[in-house]
């Protein structure tokens, strides 16, 4: 037969692998030019693309490293953890994996810091947990740290990132959305400065409720920023919508934020808006 009379091909060499040096967990791709970057080069950068100027999102303990004088930020230390009202099998296995995999307790981080030597009460979100989504601990933190500010008679600065609240927990973390609104408001009447940082993304519960009722909104280039997705109100209003609608960029043309600032300017943009504010 004629497949007895082909001749196996003999390998003239032995393959050698194709080995590449590149650690596993030290690069990460730009979603927006593909570029494959070294992360430490990213973080370094403020978590900005080097190659596209495309904003990643950051870490809370990066965020606070770029805003807070160092040594000067106290965490507060509130007894409270993530309940399971809905007694859902998963959810306490994915907040446990959450708390492994991030290193953080919950989607909010709240305490007291300075920045340029001015002393604030500070919040910080991590879309890393959960989507930043609101449940009853973030809604509580959030509270608690608005009431503190009111106590110590100190600005506040919030930064948001969110996809709202947190449905594992149901109508409660709804809730959030009232306490927090009532909290501001005794903020307001108290006449201390309240200053919200909306970053990629802010939507749902967070954005209807705290993140805009600041005295001044700012946010990052290019944040998303809205209640519910595009495709969720053109199906509800049954019209089409204008492109980049929810886009910082289109909000602040429109009058729902005050001021686009690049992440490299926020500290010192903060810190100018908290002397204008003391009058010092």
């Amino acid at each position: 037969m004629i497949v007895d009379k082909i001749k196996k091909r003999e390998p003239t060499a032995k393959r050698t692998e194709n080995k590449v040096d590149i650690q596993i967990g030290k690069w990460i791709k730009c979603d927006k030019c593909k570029e494959i970057l070294y992360k430490e080069d990213v973080r370094n950068n403020y978590s900005i693309c080097p190659n596209c100027g495309s904003y990643f999102r950051m870490h809370i303990n990066k965020r606070l490293e770029t805003i807070i004088d160092e040594g000067t930020y106290k965490r507060f230390d509130l007894n409270i953890d993530t309940t399971n009202p809905l007694n859902l099998e998963d959810y306490p296995k994915k907040i446990k994996s959450l708390r492994e995999k991030t290193g953080i307790q919950e989607a909010v981080s709240s305490g007291i810091g300075k920045i340029n030597g001015q002393e604030v009460v500070i919040c910080v979100m991590d879309s890393g947990f959960l989507m930043g989504s609101m449940g009853v601990v973030v809604g509580e933190k959030i509270t608690y740290s608005i009431e503190k500010a009111i106590e110590l008679k100190l600005p506040i600065i919030i930064f948001c990132v969110s996809g709202g609240a947190r449905m594992q927990e149901g109508i409660i973390s709804l809730m959030q959305m009232a306490k927090t609104t009532e909290a501001i408001s005794k903020l307001n009447e108290a006449g201390l400065l309240y200053i919200s940082v909306l970053t990629d993304p802010t939507y749902g519960g967070v954005t209807a409720s705290f993140a805009s009722l600041a005295d001044i909104i700012l946010a990052e280039p290019g944040a998303m920023i809205g209640f519910a997705g595009p495709r969720v109100i053109e199906q509800t209003i049954g019209e089409s919508l204008p492109e980049g609608f929810q886009t910082a960029e289109f909000l602040l043309e429109h009058g729902f934020i005050d001021k686009i600032v690049e992440r490299k300017e926020l500290k010192d943009t903060l810190y100018k808006l908290i002397k204008l504010s003391s009058g010092r």
